[in-house]
């Protein structure tokens, strides 16, 4: 089914982690999408989590470019796993940025990463429609050198894998301010909690259900702090995350929606326009991102976090514009028999449920594009 169609991006994640695409694509989609999807250890079996870190400590060493290519493959056999993996990646990638800055413990903690296959969820703001993606969701409580976090996430992928929760934390500073920062919280630490939340059967498998610390301590050297300043500019740090981030996650979902065109490339009684149409326009919005992965390798600054977001929203209207398409053009016999395609087009949809929203950010975008500091609210 579509030989050529999606080839690339699956020998790419074949290359990378064999095995992976082979068990999933060995799955039934509804197997793999459940709370208790058995894709996750399909990944770390593959030496998934390690796939950003390094190839010095242990890992693969793949940039970005290679990421895009392997979360459109996942996401074609298992839309799950590339939102749940997605969360990991980000996490993982905002690691190595603070690595090659600090000469803290960073690079202990992506060895082991890749050497004991540890699982990163995210906890930073999502979920709450007016809340800003840079508001913490935990506080801190700070006596001398040591840090204790309370508060909730949710929804947080990987909530019931995760062996580590990189979060973001309002960190109170000497003069009576707060500074954002970054702390990293061990999933077996006490205090830690994980309470269903997810009830939605669409991406259940991706584990998002809320995760809560309660008076959890936490050692300094795992809080990173940040240069984020009160009117929304982002350091360095940020900057690159969001960039990962967006890129990603677009990746994923074009993979999701790439599996809807695979069936209809594969129908034979489906017109040839049809088949272009949708294959073409996905295509554009995949070489989009191609291209801005590129540009990220030697450019991390707000203009390509401008351009990822851009590549993310148009890559929104293209995934609606050909899920309508080929849900049509399957036919209501194809809807009817199989519980996929009503799956997929459901699936595919919820790029715009992730921050910061296309609406979320027009006043912000259109300001950047007449020469001022773009801003993430």
């Amino acid at each position: 089914m579509g030989a050529r169609y999606l080839e690339r991006e699956r020998q790419h994640l074949n290359d990378l982690l064999p095995g992976l695409d082979e068990a999933l694509a060995g799955t039934a989609l509804t197997e793999l999408e459940q709370p208790d999807s058995p894709a996750l250890e399909m990944f770390r079996a593959a030496g998934g989590p390690g796939l950003l870190v390094p190839a010095e400590h242990g890992g693969k060493g793949v940039d970005l470019l290679g990421a895009v290519r392997v979360q459109r493959a996942v996401g074609s056999r298992s839309p799950s796993l590339a939102i749940a993996t997605t969360m990991h990646h980000f996490s993982v990638a905002s690691l190595v940025e603070t690595a090659a800055a600090s000469d803290g413990m960073e690079w202990m903690l992506l060895s082991a990463i890749a050497q004991d296959n540890l699982l990163l969820a995210s906890g930073f703001a999502e979920g709450n429609t007016g809340q800003g993606i840079l508001t913490p969701t935990l506080t801190a409580r700070v006596e001398g050198d040591k840090i204790w976090l309370s508060g909730t996430k949710k929804p947080c992928s990987l909530a019931r894998s995760m062996n580590l929760l990189t979060a973001s934390v309002a960190l109170p500073e000497p003069d009576g301010s707060t500074r954002l920062a970054v702390a990293l919280v061990p999933a077996d630490a006490p205090g830690v909690s994980v309470r269903p939340f997810w009830s939605s059967p669409v991406l259940a498998g991706a584990e998002s259900d809320e995760v809560v610390l309660e008076d959890v301590e936490v050692p300094a050297d795992l809080v990173v702090r940040t240069d984020v300043t009160d009117d929304g500019r982002l350091d360095h740090l940020q900057t690159a995350g969001f960039v990962w981030f967006e890129t990603l996650m677009t990746a994923s979902y074009l993979g999701v929606v790439s599996a809807l065109v695979e069936r209809v490339l594969a129908a034979p009684k489906i017109d040839t326009s049809v088949k272009a149409e949708a294959a073409t326009n996905v295509h554009g919005a995949v070489l989009a991102l191609d291209g801005l992965a590129r540009t990220a390798a030697t450019e991390l600054d707000e203009n390509v976090l401008a351009d990822a977001l851009v590549c993310r929203y148009t890559a929104q209207r293209t995934i609606a514009h050909v899920a309508d398409l080929c849900v049509e053009a399957l036919g209501g016999m194809a809807f009817i028999s199989s519980g996929d395609i009503a799956y997929l087009n459901s699936a595919c949809r919820a790029l715009a449920f992730h921050p910061p929203s296309r609406t979320r950010m027009t006043a912000a975008l259109t300001d950047h594009f007449t020469g001022n500091p773009l801003r993430i609210s």
